[in-house]
C-alpha cells in the first residue's frame, strides 16, 4: 500500500480506483476504468451532471506519450515513461485551484465541452472559461511559461478548446460569477501546505494496529478527499459518498460518516446531520439526497438520525448540548409524523413505495409489488421511538417521553402480529396487504435492531437464522447465497454492504450475542484488505464492487475498527 520516495513514506494512489482530490474541493483527477484517458473533473451538480473538464495528454515535439502515474494523497506527478525527469505535478493547495508545475513536457487539455461552452482570452496570459451545465467559470492562469490556446468561435461557442501548457506554474481557479485576483502560492508552499493539512487528519486515525495499516489510509485519504466546502444550497461542508461516481450525499449514509466524525471532529459530524434537518421538507420528510445544486425528494430513506445521535452523545460530550439535542429531537419528531400520518394506511405498518427508499434497492424483498410493509422499517421506527423517549427525559419532556413508549409498543405490537410467523419475519405488500412470498433477504433479518424488545426464542431464531444462512467467508450476504434471487454483483442481491454490516454488528453485540458480532465484526475489517472501501463487496471472493471509493465505507471501517482496538 505504501512506499518510499526519496525517503518519505506516502500512499501509492490507484486514480482509477480512488480520484485525487482534496478535503473542501470540487475538483478531482481521475483515470478511466477501462481506458488510458485521464480527467480533470468537477463534482459540482451531483452525480447526474456531466463531471469531466479536459482530458490530460503530454506531448513531445507536438506527439502524444506515454504517461506513468505517480499519485499520492497530496499530489499527482504525470511523468514521461522514458524519462520521469520530465514530467507535469498537480496540486490542490486550496479548494478551487488546481496547480501545475510542468518541466520537460507539454501538457495538453482538450476540454470536454457542450455547445454553448465558451472560451475567451481574459487578458494576458489568463482564459476565462464559462461552463453551463457546471454554471461554473474557470479562470485558466500561467504564473510563468507558454500557454498557448486553440479555440475557433462559431457563433454561439467554441467548436472546441485545446490548451497547452509548457515549461512553468499554471493555475486553473473555479468560481461562480465574478473573478477576484490574487496572489497564488509558490508551488513548493502550496504543495507543502495541502501536505500539513492531511498528515493532521490522517494523524487522528492512524493507531498501531500494523495489520490494518493500508485500509486505515485508504479509509482516511477517501473520508477527507470527499468533502465538498460550501456552495450554492450547501451551507456546510459535506462527505460526499464519492468523487468517482456517487457524488452526492444520501440521507442515512451520511450518519454512518456523521457517526465515524463524532469523536474527533464533532462539528464536521453534526454538519451531516444538519444539511437534511435545513433541507427537512414541511411534511417531514427528509430528502433523499442533496448537493450542492439540487435536492431530491423522490425517496425517502428511515430515520436512523436518532439512533445516530444517540450514540454520537456517548463518543463527545459536544453532542449533549441541549440546544443541539433539541434542533435533532424536533426534527426527528418531524419524520416520525411523515411516517405515521403519509405512510401508513389504517390497521398497517408503515411502508416503503419503492425499494430505494429502504435502502436496499433491489433486495428481493420488493420483487413482487408495492407498496411493502417491511419488518426492518417497523424496527427502525420502533427504536427511535425508543430513543426520542429518553431524548424527551433529558430535556425535561417527560409527558412526550410516556407518549413515544406508548407508540413504540403499540407499534412493536403491530410488527409482531402483521409480520412474523413460525418461520420468522416476513413482508407485506400491494393494496390487498399480500403476505411477500420471498424471505431469502437480510433485510428481514433486521429486527436485531430491537432485540432488547423481542422474546427470547424469536432472538435466539433470527441469529441462528442469520449465522446459518447469511454468514460468507466475508461477511454478511445481503441475500442467502442459496436463493434463486442471489446474484453476483447484484447490489442488495448477495454483495456485503458495510452500513447493514454495522447494524447487524451493535445489535448482536448489545443483544448478548457478542462472539457472533465480533466475529462479523473482524470477518468485515479483514474484507477491506481485500476489496479495499468499495460500495459493496463479493461475499464468496471479497472483491470490491461498484464504486471503489466509498465513504461509507471508510467510515464503517474506522468505527468497526476503533471498536475492535478498545477491546484489546
Amino acid at each position: 500500500m505504501s512506499f518510499l520516495v526519496k525517503g518519505e513514506e506516502i500512499m501509492k494512489l490507484d486514480i482509477r480506483e480512488i480520484p485525487f482530490s482534496r478535503f473542501g474541493s470540487y475538483f478531482c483527477i481521475s483515470q478511466e476504468k477501462d481506458s488510458d484517458e485521464i480527467y480533470l473533473r468537477d463534482v459540482h451538480g451531483g452525480d447526474d451532471a456531466p463531471s469531466k473538464l479536459f482530458q490530460f495528454s503530454l506531448l513531445e515535439n507536438g506527439v502524444e506519450i506515454e504517461i506513468d502515474i505517480q499519485a499520492s494523497e497530496t499530489s499527482i506527478r504525470l511523468c514521461s515513461v522514458d524519462d520521469h525527469d520530465k514530467f507535469a505535478e498537480i496540486i490542490l493547495p486550496e479548494e478551487d485551484e488546481v496547480h501545475f508545475y510542468i518541466k520537460g513536457v507539454e501538457v495538453r487539455l482538450q476540454a470536454n465541452k457542450v455547445k454553448y461552452d465558451t472560451l475567451h482570452e481574459y487578458q494576458n496570459g489568463m482564459y476565462e472559461y464559462h461552463i453551463y451545465p457546471k454554471e461554473l467559470k474557470l479562470m485558466l492562469i500561467s504564473l510563468s511559461g507558454d500557454m498557448t490556446v486553440t479555440a475557433p468561435w462559431n457563433v454561439i461557442g467554441n467548436d472546441y478548446i485545446d490548451l497547452r501548457m509548457n515549461d512553468g506554474h499554471f493555475v486553473i481557479e473555479s468560481y461562480r460569477t465574478v473573478y477576484r485576483k490574487k496572489e497564488y502560492l509558490p508551488f513548493v508552499d502550496g504543495k507543502a501546505k495541502v501536505k500539513k493539512f492531511y498528515e493532521e487528519w490522517l494523524s487522528t486515525l492512524l493507531t498501531e494496529n500494523v495489520v490494518y495499516r493500508p485500509s486505515v489510509e485508504k479509509a482516511a485519504y477517501i473520508t477527507w478527499s470527499s468533502t465538498v466546502h460550501p456552495d450554492g444550497i450547501l451551507n456546510e461542508y459535506a462527505m460526499y459518498m464519492s468523487k468517482l461516481w456517487m457524488y452526492n450525499i444520501w440521507s442515512w449514509d451520511n450518519c454512518f460518516n456523521a457517526l465515524q466524525l463524532g469523536a474527533k471532529y464533532p462539528e464536521l459530524a453534526y454538519s451531516q446531520l444538519k444539511i437534511f434537518i435545513d433541507a427537512q421538507d414541511e411534511s417531514g420528510a427528509y430528502p433523499d439526497f442533496v448537493n450542492d445544486k439540487f435536492v431530491s425528494y423522490n425517496c425517502i430513506k428511515p430515520p436512523i438520525f436518532a439512533y445516530v445521535y444517540d450514540k454520537l452523545m456517548k463518543r463527545n460530550d459536544y453532542f449533549k448540548n441541549q440546544d443541539r439535542l433539541r434542533v435533532v429531537y424536533d426534527s426527528t419528531k418531524r419524520v416520525m409524523d411523515y411516517f405515521e400520518s403519509h405512510r401508513t394506511y389504517e390497521g398497517r405498518l408503515p411502508h416503503y413505495k419503492h425499494g430505494n427508499d429502504s435502502g436496499w434497492d433491489n433486495a428481493s424483498l420488493f420483487h413482487q409489488g408495492m407498496p411493502v410493509e417491511s419488518p426492518d422499517l417497523a424496527s427502525y421506527l420502533i427504536r427511535t421511538y425508543d430513543i426520542l423517549a429518553g431524548f424527551a427525559v433529558i430535556l425535561g419532556k417527560e409527558g412526550e417521553a410516556i407518549a413515544f413508549l406508548k407508540k413504540a409498543d403499540e407499534l412493536f405490537e403491530l410488527l409482531m402480529t402483521r409480520l412474523y410467523d413460525q418461520d420468522g419475519f416476513f413482508g407485506r405488500f400491494g393494496k390487498a396487504a399480500e403476505k411477500v412470498e420471498i424471505r431469502s433477504s437480510l433485510i428481514l433479518r433486521l429486527p436485531v435492531l430491537i432485540g432488547y424488545r423481542l422474546e427470547k426464542d424469536v432472538l435466539e431464531g433470527l441469529v441462528t437464522n442469520l449465522v446459518e444462512n447469511f454468514e460468507t467467508k466475508h461477511g454478511l450476504a445481503t441475500e442467502m447465497p442459496s436463493s434463486p434471487y442471489y446474484k453476483e454483483d447484484g447490489y442488495w442481491l448477495g454483495p456485503i454492504w458495510a452500513s447493514v454490516t454495522y447494524l447487524f454488528v451493535d445489535s448482536l453485540i448489545n443483544n448478548g450475542y457478542e462472539e457472533a458480532g465480533k466475529r462479523i465484526r473482524d470477518k468485515f475489517l479483514d474484507l477491506t484488505l481485500i476489496g479495499g472501501m468499495a460500495e459493496n463487496f463479493d461475499p464468496l471472493n471479497g472483491r470490491g464492487l461498484v464504486d471503489t471509493s466509498f465513504t461509507w465505507t471508510s467510515s464503517v471501517f474506522l468505527t468497526l475498527l476503533e471498536m475492535k482496538i478498545a477491546e484489546e
